[in-house]
């Protein structure tokens, strides 16, 4: 009993109050679900050790034991930079609108959209890079911004449920985007979009490194920047902290003469930039084309990264770093141990689950610390009784 006791309370000390919680229940979610993982690798017969240094070596975080002729870790890290830069994006738009109070699961549609517009406008222009490189950025940001706007928009008119709406424009785009690249855009052998040109690309290709040749994503940079400069709008200025205000308590915020449909209609404005820019960063660098009649799951693998970021731009950073190591180096776990790309979806899903019930391990917590503090105010009570009647004895 004393020994359950005694773990009980390192386990609260561990996990610490509600503000150092923020931190320690994402990385016990993270925890379990690497465990999951783990016993998951150990049912199909491989060792879970070697399962997690190959997706560190897939990302060049950790050497292989051979490459490819011209490439190294590095060129490796560079490509994990690549794909790394959309999932910061796509997170922070999921982020704007959560603190907004709202659930932007459309992510995946507006990127599509934003990347789609912008390979039409400049990736198939003869545009020289110096300007179609910002134009492709700012195109991304309009036309996302334009999405993000049209879901809120319609919420105010006709009050449809936003979820429902991101849930069905996704699907509206995607369809619609994919009959006019199969009809007048499509590559006759791949039979995917025509590629864009290099021009407007925002990851550099080829560029010589020592003795290899690796891509530059521009786009990680812009991401970083990103990062600050939201967090600085939430954190710092008036428009950020209504838009909070609204997140947290609507009617409050309206009370407080808050102008409750305005800061919802910039967060969701906000929310579809930043996911336009998580579009062309994927599409017009990560990749130069897009494959018809389908739906990437950045925009919903974004939804774990925000969650286990507790909605912070800087905890998001952390967060994706570690979501997007699982996803991209799936596909060396596949080559080098036998292991189904599939295991990493599956793992950033029971991540997800684990994140989801942050609620209820506070809940826990908080129960188990109360009976904690009611059993020692018991004793104490009991050993200042004990004290009284022992002294009365004595005399």
């Amino acid at each position: 009993m004393k020994s359950t006791k005694k773990k009980s309370n390192l386990f609260l000390t561990i996990m610490g109050d509600e503000k150092r919680q923020k931190i320690t229940i994402p990385l016990f979610a993270i925890l379990l679900s690497l465990i999951a993982g783990a016993i998951l690798m150990l049912s199909l017969g491989k060792n879970p050790i070697e399962g997690y240094l190959s997706l560190l070596k897939g990302c060049g975080l950790m050497m292989k034991k051979n490459y490819a002729g011209g490439k190294g870790m590095l060129t490796d890290f560079m490509s994990f930079l690549d794909i790394w830069t959309p999932m910061i994006f796509a997170a922070l738009a999921v982020a704007v609108a959560y603190k907004a109070g709202l659930f932007n699961i459309g992510v995946s549609g507006q990127m599509l959209l934003a990347g789609f517009v912008a390979s039409l406008t400049v990736g198939y222009s003869d545009l020289p890079a110096v300007a179609a490189k910002p134009l492709t950025i700012i195109i991304g940001m309009i036309v996302g911004a334009l999405a993000g706007s049209l879901i809120r928009l319609l919420k105010y008119k006709f009050n449809i449920n936003e979820v429902v709406t991101a849930i069905m424009l996704n699907y509206i785009f995607q369809y619609i985007i994919s009959f006019f690249i199969l009809t007048y855009y499509v590559h006759p052998i791949t039979r995917q979009s025509n590629v864009v040109s290099d021009a407007s690309r925002l990851t550099l290709q080829n560029v010589q490194i020592g003795n290899m040749k690796s891509v530059i994503p521009l786009g990680f940079i812009l991401a970083i920047v990103a990062v600050f400069a939201l967090s600085y709008f939430i954190n710092r200025t008036r428009v950020g902290f209504e838009l909070k205000a609204v997140g947290a308590n609507k009617k409050g915020a309206i009370y407080a003469g808050i102008n409750a449909n305005k800061s919802i209609m910039i967060a969701m404005a906000l929310s579809g930039a930043l996911a336009g820019l998580a579009g062309v960063t994927y599409y017009m660098g990560y990749v130069a084309s897009i494959q018809p009649k389908v739906l990437i799951s950045t925009g919903f693998d974004a939804v774990a990264v925000c969650l286990l970021g507790n909605s912070n731009p800087i905890g998001i950073v952390a967060s994706s770093f570690l979501v997007t190591i699982i996803s991209k180096g799936s596909i060396y776990l596949n080559s080098s141990l036998g292991l189904p790309k599939e295991i990493a979806s599956l793992i950033t899903g029971l991540l997800l689950l684990f994140t989801a019930c942050d609620v209820y391990i506070k809940y826990r917590l908080k129960k188990a610390k109360d009976h904690l503090e009611y059993e020692e105010k018991e004793a104490q009570r009991y050993i200042e009784k004990y004290g009284e009647q022992k002294k009365e004895g004595e005399q």
